[in-house]
C-alpha cells in the first residue's frame, strides 16, 4: 500500500471520533444560550449542558486513539477500540511528567515541557495507528491450549500494553523534538495571522479530491501543533480563562467557511442551473436545490463540489481560491464564528452566543457577497470556457444491466429513483464496483464510500451513477472513492450485511462502458463518446483502406472494418441526418455533436443501391444496436471494389482525439472501435 492509501486511512479513521464534535457542539452551544452570562455558573441546567460538553473536547487525544485504532481495523471490532484506549493509557501515563522525572531521576521541574503536553492529538493518532496495526496482524494468533483463552482479539490488548512501553521509552527522548517541532510549525502558521487562514483554506479545498484533507485539518483545529482552534472556540469562556483562546483570534481556522458553504456554494449552485441547457434544468434544478440546501442549513458542501470537481477542474481551482480569500478576510475583520460539524446554520445559530463568538453576524454580510461573487465568476467562467457542468454535457445512451434491472441513461431514469431499501442500493453499490470478488475493504466518511479493491478498472462509474453517487474517485488501483452523500455509512453498513448473505455478481454492463470505466482509471482523459461496431468483422487501420479520402484522413478519423455480418447498426445514439440515394452510406449526428459516417464498402456507390436496404429514413432517431441497413453480403463480395468499411468521425477538429480501442476480429453492438476524447 502506497503512503498515499495509508494517509487515506488515517484520514478516513480520523472521521471516527470527529464525529463526536457535533455532540459537544451542541452541549455547549444550548448551555451558552441557556446561561449567555454566566457561562454554566447562574444556571445549573446550563452547567450539566456545557461541562457535558467539555467532557468530549478535553478527551479528544484519548478519542482519537480510541477512533483511529477502530477506523483502522480490518472488521471494525471493539477489541481494536479497547486496544487504542489501553494504549493511549500506558504511554501518557509513562510519559508524564512525574514519571518522566522518576525514571530519568531529575526533578519534575527540570523535566521537559512537552511531557506536560503528552495528552496530544498527535500523540493519539500515533498511538492509534500502532493500535490499529497491532489487532490487525495479531487478532487471529491461536496461543497453545493452556494459554487459548487469550488468543485472537483478547490478545491484542495484552499485546499492546509491552509494545507501548517500548513505544514510550522512546518517547521519552524523541517525544521533546518532536513537540518543539510542531510547536513552531503551529507557531508559524500564527505569526502569518490572517494569512495563514487563506492559505489553510486554499489547501483545505484543494485536497478534499484525495481525501487528504481531514488530516490537514487535524493541525488546525485540535492539539496536534498547539493551534486546537475547534476545542479552544468550543471551550468559550473556560479557554478565556485558561489563556488557551483569544477573541477575536482563536476560531480564525473557521469562521471563513461559513460565507462559502452557506451562500458561495449556493450561488455557485444557481449558476450551473442557469447555465444547464432548457431541456436539462428540470433534472439540475432538483440536485443543484437539494445541494444549495444541504450546504446552507448544515455545511455539507461535496454533493455540490462533486458535480463540477471532475468535469470543470478550473472552476474547483477557483472555487479554492475564493475560500482561502474568505478565511483571509473573516481572520483579518475578526469576523468569528465556530463549528462542531461544519460552517452552516445550525452551527452558526449554535455559537452565537459563545463568548468568542466575535462580530459573528458580520460573516452573514461578507457570505451575501460571496454569493454573488461565486455566482458571477461561475457563470462567466462556465459560458467563456463552454464547461460540461451537470446539464450542459449531452445523454450517452449506455444500458446497463445489473441483477436483471435494465437501466438507459438517456432516459435519466435511475436505480435511485425506484426508491429500493437500502440494501437493495448496497447491493447495486457491489455490483457496480466489480462484485464480492473485486471488492476487498469497506469503509465510509461523511459524504464518500471508501472502498479497497482488487482493479479500480472493473469499477462502472455510469453505473454508480445512475444509483445516485455523484462521483467516483480513482485513487489507485485498489482504492476507490463513490461519492454517495450524507448516507455514505448506512450504504457501507448495508453493502457489509449483503457480503454475509453471499456473493454478489458484478455489474453486467454494455462493452462501451466497460471501455470507458477502464479509460477512465487510467487518466486518459474525458471520453464524450464512445463507438461501438456497426457490425461483425475485422478491425482495418484507416491507413490500409484503399481509397485516398478516407487512408489520408481527408475525409475525418476512425478506423474500417471488413464486415462479416448483414445488418448495419448505429455506433452511437442519435439521428440520421443523411442517408445517400443508393444506401451504401449513412451520416449519424450524435447528442454530443459528433458527425459519424459509415461508408460501407469503397466505390460502393457505382452499385447503385444494389445489396442494400434502408432500414430507416432520414431524420430517424436511433438508439445505440438499432438497425439502419441491410445488405446482401454475397452480391456485395462478389461485385464491390473492396468492402473494408470505414466508420469515422468527419468533425474530428471539434475534439482533442480518437482513442482507437478495437482490435482483430469485432461484434456488432458489443466491441468498442475508439473512443472519442475532450
Amino acid at each position: 500500500m502506497g503512503i498515499l492509501s495509508y494517509l487515506q486511512r488515517i484520514g478516513r479513521a480520523l472521521m471516527v471520533p470527529v464525529a463526536t464534535l457535533p455532540a459537544a457542539a451542541i452541549l455547549m452551544g444550548v448551555g451558552y444560550w441557556i446561561d449567555p452570562t454566566g457561562w454554566g455558573a447562574d444556571n445549573v441546567v446550563a452547567a450539566f449542558l456545557i461541562k457535558s460538553g467539555a467532557a468530549i473536547i478535553d478527551n479528544m487525544s484519548m478519542l482519537f486513539a480510541i477512533g483511529i485504532a477502530y477506523g483502522m481495523s480490518k472488521d471494525k471490532d471493539g477489541a481494536a477500540a479497547l486496544t487504542g484506549f489501553v494504549s493511549f493509557m500506558v504511554v501518557t501515563t509513562l510519559c508524564s511528567t512525574a514519571t518522566v522525572g522518576m525514571i530519568q531521576g531529575i526533578p519534575v521541574e527540570q523535566v521537559p515541557a512537552a511531557f506536560g503536553k503528552i495528552n496530544n492529538q498527535f500523540v493519539g493518532i500515533l498511538v492509534g495507528v500502532i493500535s490499529a496495526e497491532l489487532y490487525n496482524r495479531y487478532s487471529s494468533v491461536e496461543l497453545p491450549m493452556a494459554l487459548s483463552f487469550f488468543s485472537g482479539r483478547r490478545l491484542v490488548p495484552i499485546l499492546a500494553s509491552f509494545v507501548m512501553i517500548l513505544v514510550s521509552a522512546i518517547l521519552m527522548y524523541v517525544w521533546p523534538l518532536i513537540y518543539d517541532a510542531l510547536v513552531s510549525f503551529g507557531k508559524s502558521i500564527k505569526d502569518l495571522g490572517a494569512w495563514g487562514a487563506g492559505i489553510y483554506g486554499f489547501f483545505n479545498r484543494l485536497l478534499i479530491p484525495v481525501g487528504l484533507h481531514h488530516a490537514l485539518n487535524s493541525v488546525f483545529w485540535f492539539n496536534v501543533a498547539d493551534i486546537n482552534d475547534i476545542p479552544n472556540f468550543l471551550g468559550g469562556q473556560q479557554s478565556i480563562d485558561s489563556g488557551s483562546a483569544i477573541a477575536g483570534i482563536t476560531g480564525r481556522y473557521q469562521a471563513g467557511f461559513f460565507p462559502i458553504m452557506m451562500f458561495g456554494i449556493p450561488g455557485a449552485a444557481l449558476a450551473i442551473y442557469h447555465c444547464a441547457k432548457p431541456e436539462n434544468k428540470a433534472k439540475v434544478a432538483g440536485i443543484m436545490l437539494a445541494g444549495a440546501f444541504a450546504a446552507f442549513f448544515t455545511g455539507i458542501t461535496e454533493p455540490i463540489e462533486f458535480s463540477f470537481m471532475f468535469v470543470a477542474p478550473v472552476l474547483y481551482v477557483i472555487h479554492a481560491f475564493l475560500t482561502g480569500i474568505s478565511l483571509f478576510i473573516a481572520a483579518s475583520m475578526q469576523w468569528i464564528s465556530g463549528f462542531g460539524f461544519s460552517a452552516g446554520l445550525v452551527d452558526m445559530a449554535l455559537s452565537s452566543r459563545n463568548p468568542l463568538a466575535t462580530n459573528w453576524y458580520m460573516l452573514i454580510a461578507q457570505g451575501l457577497v460571496f454569493f454573488a461573487l461565486y455566482y458571477v465568476v461561475f457563470r462567466f467562467v462556465i459560458k467563456k470556457f463552454n464547461l460540461l457542468t451537470p446539464g450542459r454535457e449531452a445523454a450517452m445512451a449506455t444500458n446497463d444491466t445489473i441483477d436483471g434491472y435494465s437501466e438507459n441513461v438517456s432516459t435519466s431514469k435511475t436505480a435511485k429513483d425506484e426508491k429500493k431499501s437500502i440494501h437493495s442500493e448496497a447491493r447495486q453499490y457491489i455490483a457496480a464496483i466489480g462484485g464480492s470478488d473485486n471488492l476487498t475493504g469497506i469503509d465510509a466518511c461523511i459524504t464518500r464510500l471508501r472502498l479497497n479493491v482488487k482493479d479500480s478498472a472493473l469499477v462502472s462509474d455510469t453505473y454508480a451513477k445512475q444509483i445516485g453517487a455523484s462521483g467516483v474517485i480513482r485513487l489507485n488501483k485498489e482504492s476507490v472513492q463513490v461519492i454517495v452523500g450524507t448516507r455514505a455509512e448506512l450504504i457501507a453498513s448495508a453493502m457489509r450485511d449483503v457480503l454475509k448473505d453471499g456473493p454478489v455478481p458484478a455489474a453486467q454492463v454494455t462493452a462501451a462502458a466497460q471501455a470507458e470505466s477502464k479509460a477512465s482509471a487510467k487518466g486518459n482523459g474525458k471520453i464524450v463518446l464512445s463507438l461501438v461496431a456497426p457490425f461483425d468483422g475485422e478491425v482495418v487501420d484507416l491507413s490500409d483502406v484503399p481509397d485516398e479520402a478516407f487512408s489520408g484522413r481527408v475525409v475525418g478519423d476512425g478506423l474500417a472494418i471488413k464486415p462479416e455480418s448483414e445488418l448495419v447498426l448505429a455506433p452511437a445514439a442519435g439521428t440520421v441526418v443523411k442517408i445517400f440515394d443508393t444506401n451504401h452510406a449513412f451520416c449519424l449526428e450524435t447528442d454530443e455533436g459528433a458527425e459519424i459516417i459509415v461508408h460501407i464498402g469503397v466505390d460502393t456507390v457505382m452499385l447503385k443501391g444494389n445489396g442494400f436496404t434502408r432500414l430507416v429514413e432520414e431524420g430517424a432517431q436511433v438508439a445505440v444496436g438499432d438497425p439502419v441497413l441491410k445488405l446482401d453480403l454475397v452480391y456485395l463480395n462478389e461485385h464491390a471494389k473492396s468492402m473494408i468499411s470505414p466508420v469515422i468521425i468527419s468533425n474530428i477538429d471539434d475534439y482533442d482525439k480518437v482513442e482507437i480501442v478495437a482490435k482483430g476480429v469485432v461484434k456488432a453492438n458489443e466491441s468498442v472501435l475508439y473512443h472519442v476524447m475532450k
